[in-house]
């Protein structure tokens, strides 16, 4: 290694320095940060800034008067409502997925990522409109769920005031789909890496599974199923394209807070629609402010660690 380095200095010079094949020039360097800066303000700080300028345009009074609408108070309600039952699903899926594929070996591994990526893969709106396709009334369940054709589940659906699309549970079942990677896939290399040896100890010393899991296991991934749930619930409250296709648009009970944007600008009213966007933006960026502080409590539980 050393007769191999001294050739190469010999090949490129003595005056040469050492660094030049390490670092760029200043204007190079300034260069590229400023074309990053630029490109940064122009498509995400001049938006983010339009929406809060046209959010306050008319005044501070008629920015908190937006969200006194009951359809707006009634669009964050079932947005959140949406997260808190999509998110914790996803959350079981993503772990037992992510435990299933990198703790054991078995036939259709590679079948199950390729399933667990696929709604990457799908438009939004394709995967609203499988749900319509499978619950519909002209679906394949869509028969099976309606009083006139069989009365005895259909009509005991419509005393408990059950339905599937037009309604919330198809639009947590849409949310459910196009959000169910984010945990998984997080998950999957971090727990790959980390390998089955503390898992193998754990079992060799007596430990149950649910205790190798629960002691071993789900400390190891903590970080990185923290931030898989951050990401998760940003795409769950951010959703439009398959929340659109199976909510039916009825004000007061199946918008959500993309939708009623999507509304109140239609009919002009841009104080209110820009007033719930800069909600939306809001908690987009506590989203990155908890990724930032969790990726920085990951770097420094390394840091301690190794």
């Amino acid at each position: 290694m050393a007769t191999t380095v001294t050739h190469l200095k010999a090949q490129l010079g003595a005056a040469a320095p050492a660094s030049r094949a390490t670092q760029d020039a200043p204007w190079v360097r300034w260069s590229l940060i400023g074309v990053a800066l630029v490109f940064l303000g122009f498509f995400l700080v001049l938006p983010l800034a339009a929406v809060f300028t046209e959010a306050l345009r008319k005044g501070i009074a008629l920015y908190f008067q937006s969200f006194t609408d009951a359809d707006t108070l009634a669009a964050v309600r079932l947005t959140f409502l949406t997260a808190a039952i999509a998110v914790p699903a996803n959350v079981v899926f993503g772990v037992a997925a992510a435990w299933c594929i990198t703790k054991f070996n078995f036939k259709g591994k590679s079948l199950l990522i390729t399933l667990i990526d696929l709604p990457f893969a799908v438009s939004p709106v394709i995967s609203g409109l499988i749900y319509v396709l499978v619950f519909g009334l002209q679906g394949w369940l869509g028969p099976y769920l309606d009083a006139g054709t069989h009365p005895w589940l259909g009509d005991w659906l419509n005393q408990q005031d059950i339905k599937v699309i037009f309604a919330v549970p198809g639009i947590v079942l849409a949310t459910i789909f196009v959000t169910f990677p984010f945990v998984a896939r997080e998950l999957i290399p971090l727990m790959q890496a980390q390998g089955t040896d503390e898992e193998y100890a754990a079992i060799t010393l007596g430990a149950s599974g649910w205790q190798t899991f629960r002691r071993v296991t789900l400390p190891n991934i903590k970080w990185g199923l923290f931030y898989g749930v951050i990401l998760c619930n940003a795409r769950a409250m951010g959703e439009f394209g398959a929340v659109s296709v199976v909510s039916g648009h009825i004000r007061g009970e199946t918008n959500t807070m993309p939708l009623q944007v999507e509304i109140l600008y239609n009919e002009y009213n841009f104080v209110a629609a820009f007033a719930v966007s800069s909600l939306l933006a809001m908690l987009a960026m506590v989203t990155l402010v908890l990724k930032s502080l969790i990726e920085w409590r990951y770097a420094q539980s390394r840091a301690t660690h190794d």
